[in-house]
C-alpha cells in the first residue's frame, strides 16, 4: 500500500477587486511610498460579495478540474483559516457541500498565518496511516472582514485569497518532515475576532475586540528569533545543511521580516521566494499562494526533486516549517 504523501496539483483563487496602495491613500493617511518602503506591498485583493468558503470552494473546484478527479474521490478536506464563515459549520464542511465531496471527512485548522503549514503536516499523517488516499489542503482568508479600515497599522498589510494542494498517496517520497511549534504565553501580541459572551450568567464587563490588533515590534522580534531558528533546526533535524535547500517559501508577512530572517540565518536572499507585492499578507493562504505561484511561473517544478522549506508563523503564537523534496 502507498503511504507517502505527495502534492500532485496546486491551485489558487482570488477575488476580482484589486485595492492598490493609492486606493488606500484616498481614505486614510498613507501613500504608496509609505506602504511599499515598509512592507513590500503594492496591492492586495479584497472580497466584495464572497466569503472564505467561496474562495476555498473555487480552489477545490480548480484542483479537481486539473486532476480529473470527481469530488466523491476525495477522502478529506482540510481548510486552514482564521476568518471562517461561521464558528460552525466549519469552512471545510461548507466547501464539501459546494463541491459535492460526500465521502470526505472535513475540518478546519486555526493556526493563523501558520495554518497551511499546520494543515499540510496534519494531512500528511492521514495519508501515512494508509487509511486515506487523497484529499485537499486549502488555506483561505477573507482578512478584510477582520480589519479596522481606519487603522493604517494593520489595514495596509492584509489581503484576501485562497490557494491549496491536492495531496495523494504515492510510492515516491516527497515529504521529508516538519517541525511545528507554539507559544500561547505570547499569544495576545496578535489577536482578532473576539467572540462576545451574551449569556445572562456571564457577569464580567468587557469590551469585545472584533478587529485584528497586532504588536508589530513583538511580532517582528518573534519572527527574527524564533522563526529563523525553526528554519535552521528543521533542516538540521533531517541531516541536511542549509546549502542543500534550493528554495525557502516563508509566510508573506512583511518583506522586511523576510530580509531579516535571510540575514540572520545567513541564507542567500535569492533563495527566499516572495510574492507579497501582489497579495499583501493573506495569513493562512500565504504559503499556499507562494507555492502555487512558484510552480506556475516555473521557479519550482513538481517532480524536480528540488528541496524546499515551507515556513509559516503568526498568531497563537504559532510557527513551523515543512521540508519537501518536490
Amino acid at each position: 500500500m502507498k503511504h507517502n504523501a505527495r502534492i500532485t496539483q496546486t491551485a489558487k483563487y482570488l477575488p476580482d477587486r484589486v485595492v492598490t496602495n493609492d486606493d488606500l491613500a484616498e481614505f486614510m493617511e498613507t501613500s504608496d511610498e509609505w506602504i511599499y518602503s515598509r512592507t513590500g506591498i503594492k496591492q492586495r485583493y479584497v472580497v466584495t460579495t464572497e466569503n472564505t468558503s467561496d474562495l476555498c470552494g473555487n480552489v477545490a473546484l480548480e484542483l479537481l478540474k486539473k486532476s480529473n478527479y470527481s469530488a466523491t474521490d476525495l477522502d478529506f478536506i482540510i481548510v486552514a483559516t482564521m476568518t471562517p464563515d461561521y464558528s460552525t459549520p466549519s469552512t471545510a464542511c461548507l466547501v464539501q457541500a459546494k463541491i459535492g465531496a460526500t465521502n470526505a471527512l472535513c475540518f478546519d485548522v486555526s493556526a493563523a498565518c501558520s495554518g497551511f503549514v499546520y494543515a499540510l503536516a496534519t494531512a500528511e499523517k492521514f495519508i501515512k496511516s494508509g487509511t486515506y488516499q487523497k484529499g485537499l489542503v486549502i488555506g483561505g482568508e477573507a482578512m478584510s472582514k477582520m480589519l479596522d479600515w481606519s487603522d493604517r497599522r494593520t489595514a495596509v498589510l492584509f489581503g484576501d485569497g485562497a490557494a491549496g494542494v491536492l495531496l495523494e498517496a504515492s510510492d515516491e517520497p516527497q515529504y521529508i518532515g516538519e517541525y511545528l511549534q507554539a507559544d500561547g504565553e505570547r499569544g495576545m501580541s496578535l489577536t482578532g475576532g473576539e467572540m462576545a459572551n451574551d449569556s445572562q450568567f456571564f457577569t464580567e464587563e468587557h469590551q469585545v475586540q472584533r478587529f485584528l490588533t497586532m504588536d508589530g515590534r513583538k511580532i517582528f522580534d518573534f519572527s527574527l528569533r524564533n522563526v529563523s531558528k525553526n528554519i535552521t533546526d528543521t533542516v538540521a533535524r533531517h541531516d541536511l545543511d542549509l546549502a542543500d535547500i534550493d528554495f525557502f517559501l516563508p509566510h508573506q508577512a512583511n518583506i522586511k521580516i523576510i530580509d531579516a530572517i535571510a540575514k540572520r540565518t545567513k541564507i542567500p536572499r535569492d533563495k527566499f521566494l516572495s510574492n507579497i507585492q501582489y497579495y499583501g499578507n493573506t495569513s493562512a493562504a500565504s504559503v499556499a499562494l507562494l507555492l502555487h505561484d512558484s510552480i506556475e511561473n516555473g521557479t519550482i517544478a513538481l517532480g524536480s526533486r528540488k528541496k524546499v522549506v515551507l515556513t509559516g508563523f503568526g498568531g497563537g503564537l504559532t510557527w513551523g516549517s515543512i521540508l519537501l523534496s518536490l
